[in-house]
């Protein structure tokens, strides 16, 4: 199959090394020196008439979700009518909307695991996300490729895929963040404290945009009231010095995660 990826950037290049071994992948990126590496079966493109020679069958969009849909626009014009247009984009918005406008069938899909905190030879306890409003045919090729991967694939509508982010994502990376912005240097640090900033280091890693683009999913607000809640109900047991408050608070907790 050809195969069009817009971005070489780490998602790009992670879709460039997966598939030019079985595929012919042409790459597409404004900026040159991101082009500066040898794969098999890969053509290197920065200008997008070039695509229109290659007649790719599917296109995967890999830019950061404030540039998906502009890369979208910029390279439509150069696209077979028949071409299978997709984006790996963490939050959707916007994306349902665009679909309904363009003439090609498309394929919407979310790698939930990011190429810098992840182990890449081990994805079986990774998870990706397929749009259920997708392109039969572009869902089959998805769900192929990430089930070769050993991901677990689930099926999502584009608004699921969205609340779903902002609870999956959205509240583990804000309680991070809050962790990452009060701590201060430990000398003998305890197992726990160890273990978040273990997670802080790994989420500081990834991308500056992956984080922002997942922070401002339009339903992760929601979930930011109902963490400011939880805060405020635990500060006032703990300033108060309730032992049955929480007792019962973390009872319910317990029971909520079924430890009990």
């Amino acid at each position: 199959m050809k195969i069009q990826i817009l971005g070489a950037g780490k998602m790009g290049t992670f879709f460039i090394k997966l598939l030019s071994f079985n595929h012919k992948v042409a790459v597409f990126d404004l900026n040159s020196k991101r082009l500066q590496f040898d794969m098999p079966n890969c053509i290197y493109m920065n200008n997008s008439e070039e695509i229109a020679y290659f007649k790719p069958e599917i296109l995967i969009n890999t830019a950061n979700v404030q540039c998906t849909i502009k890369a979208f626009e910029q390279v439509l014009p150069y696209l077979p009518t028949a071409c299978i247009v997709s984006d790996i984009a963490s939050v959707k918005t916007g994306l349902k909307e665009f679909y309904k406008k363009i003439k090609h069938s498309f394929v919407s899909t979310h790698p939930m695991f990011g190429p810098t905190f992840t182990n890449l030879n081990n994805l079986s306890y990774e998870n990706a996300i397929i749009i259920s409003e997708s392109n039969n045919k572009g869902k089959l090729f998805f769900r192929n490729l990430y089930k070769s991967l050993k991901l677990n694939v689930f099926e999502y509508s584009f608004e699921e895929h969205d609340k779903t982010m902002a609870y999956a994502l959205s509240v583990p990376f804000i309680a991070t963040l809050i962790f990452a912005s009060i701590m201060k240097h430990q000398e003998a640090p305890g197992t726990t404290f160890k273990k978040h900033m273990n997670i802080t280091h790994g989420l500081l890693s990834e991308d500056d945009y992956l984080l922002t683009e997942i922070l401002f999913n339009p339903y992760t607000i929601t979930q930011l009231k109902r963490i400011q809640s939880k805060l405020s109900t635990i500060y006032k047991i703990i300033d108060k010095k309730n032992n049955y408050a929480m007792k019962i608070f973390l009872e319910r907790i317990r029971k909520k995660l079924r430890l009990k």
